[in-house]
């Protein structure tokens, strides 16, 4: 077994255990509930959940989705969001080994699987998880780069040369203000002529927070990705259930959540190359 690997997979279940935590965000963060008490237990019988039935994945599959004490079933999210943040965090920690370029990147897809499965589920996106990681992502900034150059490029246009963590935390402050600056203006002008909310303001913070990690092209791809997306699934959904596309509430988060992480993963050159 090589070192990458080896080093993949000790995060990966480091990333089994955040996710089993991050269930917990998801399911009391959009009800405003502290995530520290009361302890995990049973939304159908309110029993407390024993260590030993709180293993991730492993505790699901043995108890086959249902509680040890009133057999109420156990959704499906549970195991789905400890699975893939293991394989985000053995993805990021087999490619960049121990680093604080990977610590960033485990940091990351973990806020936004969190966000993905909260839009899912309550078409709610908590500050918690945007606000805190705009503010996360300014604070790893001066010590792990932005991979953007817009900022330097802009300051140098202007006769400013200013230090590599400085050009870097004005990488991460561009891309979380311009592109969430400019959906705000676009969902206002919606709302001010279409009399509806065409742009929750929760999707401007998830767009001010992924900026912070991925600079200023990392954030428009990741809108342009995960409206092409949107788009598309959002479409085949309506139709494939006979809804009214007009009123049908889409989680557009989520759809952002999944190109962020893509572009995370797959990084932003192979898509700018097209342009250049």
């Amino acid at each position: 077994m090589t070192e990458e690997l080896l080093i993949g997979l000790l995060a990966g279940l480091f990333g089994l255990l955040i996710g089993s935590f991050l269930n917990v965000c998801i399911h009391r963060w959009p009800q405003e509930l502290s995530v520290v008490t009361p302890r995990s237990h049973c939304p159908g019988c309110d029993h407390l959940i024993a260590w030993h039935d709180n293993i991730p994945l492993v505790s699901w599959l043995i108890l086959h989705a249902r509680c040890r004490h009133c057999h109420c079933t156990i959704h499906w999210r549970y195991p789905l969001v400890e699975l893939l943040t293991g394989l985000c965090f053995f993805w990021f920690a087999a490619h960049a080994g121990i680093s604080l370029n990977t610590l960033k990147y485990c940091v990351f897809s973990a806020m936004l699987i969190g966000l993905i499965f909260s839009d899912l589920e309550t078409l709610l996106l908590p500050d918690e998880f945007t606000k805190g990681g705009f503010v996360i992502g300014l604070a790893i900034s001066p010590f792990v780069p932005v991979p953007d150059a817009t900022f330097r490029f802009a300051s140098e246009i202007l006769g400013f040369r200013f230090g590599t963590r400085v050009d870097s935390v004005g990488e991460a402050l561009l891309g979380g203000i311009l592109p969430a600056g400019t959906l705000w203006l676009i969902g206002w002008l919606f709302e001010r002529f279409r009399h509806k909310e065409g742009l929750g303001f929760g999707d401007v913070k998830m767009i001010a927070m992924i900026g912070a990690f991925l600079g200023l092209r990392g954030a428009l791809l990741t809108v342009i990705l995960g409206s092409i997306a949107g788009s598309v699934i959002g479409l085949v959904y309506i139709k494939a259930t006979r809804q009214d596309a007009g009123e049908f509430p889409l989680p557009f988060g989520s759809f952002l959540g999944a190109a962020a992480i893509a572009v995370a993963m797959a990084g932003q050159n192979w898509y700018w190359a097209l342009f250049s």
